[in-house]
């Protein structure tokens, strides 16, 4: 039977024709390996992937078991523990859409909106269409982003904030919970687990951040601030959406206030639009990571996770295996710019 290629010989163009004819240690036909002058000569031999005599002589399969094992072993290196536990001045920030969540939350929120009649089957459409591109762009776009946040404001207008929050506890349970990267949420609790805070820094409503904060456990929420007026939405921001640019001064700000070390510090985003707040850290993670944001952590160094496949997560830091048991209620501070209240 014809034997594998695998199993022939690998090319070994540099053996002389000396080195064919000598037994082992140089010595032809020799039984104990020759010299210690021969024996040093076979491992300096060795060491240049010389072979002395055939019998021996590696074959491709043995050579592709050899770099298996070498691979492995690199694999499996142990690094420094991290997050360090007790570290009172390192925190972790994450985004939240499409990193802690599957989606764009503030569409999940405008389902739960429209099951309780908020608005038409029109505005459901225009709503979906967004969830859609998301979905299939896998980042964020920055005229999707304001048509979301424009629709989202127009149907709050004249409602009162408490019954907006106790309506964003329903939905949380109808459409969110069941969303979350339980792989996410393991690095979040890996964080709290070591006596760290861990916040979301998100472009979505703070109300509905907090709410997503508090059932996860986590510290706290900073989020996009519409303005209220007497406890009523007025269908206009506070300033702009908590996006891009303006997620990193919240982070920096933060962090001044908390007496944070930023060099200490985690940040987890999927889209390149938080590049500016990963770049703020001494620790930045992409989670779920648009094409741009890929590439930019491969230049960069930065550690990545996917847990949109199956695929094997690499081993850095913190551990990506995710249990998949309810995370513990905690206290939660939710931070926000100031509300204008006139």
């Amino acid at each position: 039977m014809a034997s594998s290629p695998l199993d022939q010989p690998a090319d070994r163009s540099d053996l002389s024709t000396g080195d064919r004819d000598a037994g082992p240690g140089g010595d032809p036909g020799g039984e104990d390996g020759g010299t210690a002058g021969s024996r040093t000569g076979l491992l300096a031999d060795l060491a240049r992937g010389r072979w002395r005599w055939p019998g021996q002589a590696p074959t491709r399969r043995s050579e592709l078991a050899g770099q298996a094992s070498a691979e492995a072993a690199g694999e499996t290196v142990a690094e420094p523990e991290f997050p360090v536990p007790g570290d009172v001045r390192a925190a972790a920030f994450f985004d939240l859409d499409n990193t802690v969540m599957q989606g764009a939350a503030l569409f999940h929120f405008g389902r739960g909106l429209y099951k309780r009649k908020f608005f038409s089957g029109r505005d459901l459409v225009r709503f979906a269409w967004q969830q859609a591109y998301f979905r299939m762009a896998g980042s964020e776009n920055a005229e999707h982003m304001r048509d979301a946040r424009d629709s989202a404001l127009s149907i709050v207008k004249g409602h009162k904030v408490a019954e907006l929050m106790a309506m964003g506890e329903e939905i949380y349970d109808e459409y969110m919970a069941g969303r979350i990267w339980r792989g996410t949420q393991a690095l979040a609790q890996a964080h709290l687990d070591a006596g760290q805070r861990v916040w979301l820094v998100t472009a979505a409503p703070v109300e509905t951040a907090t709410i997503i904060a508090r059932r996860l456990g986590l510290t706290g929420a900073l989020g996009t601030v519409a303005e209220s007026v007497n406890g009523i939405y007025t269908g206009r921001l506070v300033g702009e959406p908590l996006h891009g640019p303006a997620k990193a001064m919240a982070v920096r700000a933060l962090a001044e206030r908390q007496e944070l070390d930023l060099e200490r510090c985690a940040a987890y985003s999927d889209s390149a639009n938080d590049i500016p707040m990963l770049s703020l850290v001494g620790y930045p993670y992409a989670i779920n990571p648009d094409s741009a944001l890929r590439a930019h952590a491969r230049k960069q160094g930065w550690r990545v996770r996917d847990y949109r496949t199956g695929r094997k997560a690499v081993r850095i830091g913190v551990p990506a295996a995710a249990g998949a048991g309810a995370v513990a209620g905690g206290a939660v501070a939710a931070v926000a710019l100031r509300r204008r209240r006139r």
